[in-house]
């Protein structure tokens, strides 16, 4: 079964500037947001409670948000924990009161509707641990995005390099701006998704630049507009099938994963949307406009240059 037929010729260039104007409308409205919303960051930056509680069975997460809040707790957030009979609520941190003092009220206020609840499990984290964690996550991007520049340059050449970290960071950026724009929690999970999703957006822009850098050997008349386009379209099945089955997956996680990793699979699907887009006309484009050419990547020999240099005297 093909999904695109062998002879496909789309003109994607041509439709690079149309898809750069949006993936510029998408990078103000983000910046935009994190300047007047910033993200929501969850418990495990900011610091909270965590209670674990279990019930003999089955119980909606409605029916507990609302005994929460009649308890004093109206911003608690409650999810299911592995199975419906197990639900963990998050719970913003308060000043001078300790986890034991908490989880007390809370299982005061549980108690009220259902005194069948049982305490599991307490955990606090403190805000000096949040700002840590803050700190080292945004190190581990910046890091991550070093060493893929320092490997495109190695592998490619610089003017590929730039088109790849540019797509890198188009990506991470629309995918926080969306969480930012929509209020969503980031956490840890989340944290993991974006770099997973710096390395599945590498790994679709590496496939192209390796057959960009394939066809400018065999197309030799061939100009850099009409490699860039015949590489995207060659690779364009593969990339396809790989987004396609990898978001299968994802929305599954995300409609039926419960709540504990609902976060994670929502910045993996906006990612991967977005990093496909990327792949296609982001990173490849930008190196046309940085003039890419075979010489670039296939710099003649000494010898060459002499010959060259002989023949033109």
């Amino acid at each position: 079964m093909r999904l695109i037929k062998p002879d496909t010729s789309i003109d994607f260039v041509a439709y690079a500037k149309y898809a750069l104007v949006l993936s510029a409308l998408l990078i103000v409205v983000s910046i935009v947001s994190f300047s007047m919303e910033k993200l929501t960051f969850g418990i495990d930056f900011t610091g909270g409670v965590i209670v674990e509680v279990g019930y003999p069975e089955a119980v909606e997460l409605q029916k507990v948000r609302d005994a929460l809040a009649e308890g004093e707790f109206p911003d608690a957030t409650v999810q299911h924990f592995g199975t419906s009979d197990s639900v963990m609520i998050r719970l913003a941190p308060e000043e001078g009161a300790d986890s034991s003092d908490v989880s007390t009220r809370v299982m005061d206020a549980l108690d009220v509707e259902d005194s069948a609840a049982e305490l599991r499990r307490v955990e606090f984290v403190g805000p000096q641990v949040g700002d840590e964690l803050v700190n080292k996550g945004g190190l581990a991007l910046l890091y991550t995005v070093i060493a893929i520049l320092i490997y495109v340059i190695v592998r490619f050449h610089w003017k590929l390099a730039a088109g790849a970290v540019a797509a890198l960071v188009h990506d991470i950026t629309i995918t926080l701006g969306v969480f930012s724009l929509f209020h969503l929690d980031f956490d840890l999970t989340v944290l993991a998704a974006l770099l997973a999703v710096l390395g599945y957006s590498l790994n679709d822009t590496i496939v192209v630049f390796d057959r960009i850098r394939e066809n400018f050997r065999r197309m030799r008349k061939a100009t850099p507009m009409e490699v860039v386009n015949a590489s995207v379209n060659q690779t364009l099945a593969r990339t396809l099938m790989t987004s396609g089955t990898t978001i299968l997956t994802l929305l599954a996680l995300f409609f039926l994963g419960g709540e504990v990793i609902h976060g994670f699979a929502t910045a993996l699907l906006i990612g991967i949307v977005i990093g496909t887009f990327s792949s296609i006309f982001v990173a490849s484009v930008l190196a046309l406009k940085l003039d890419v050419t075979s010489q670039d990547l296939f710099p003649p020999r000494e010898e060459d240059a002499e010959k060259a240099s002989r023949v033109t005297r």
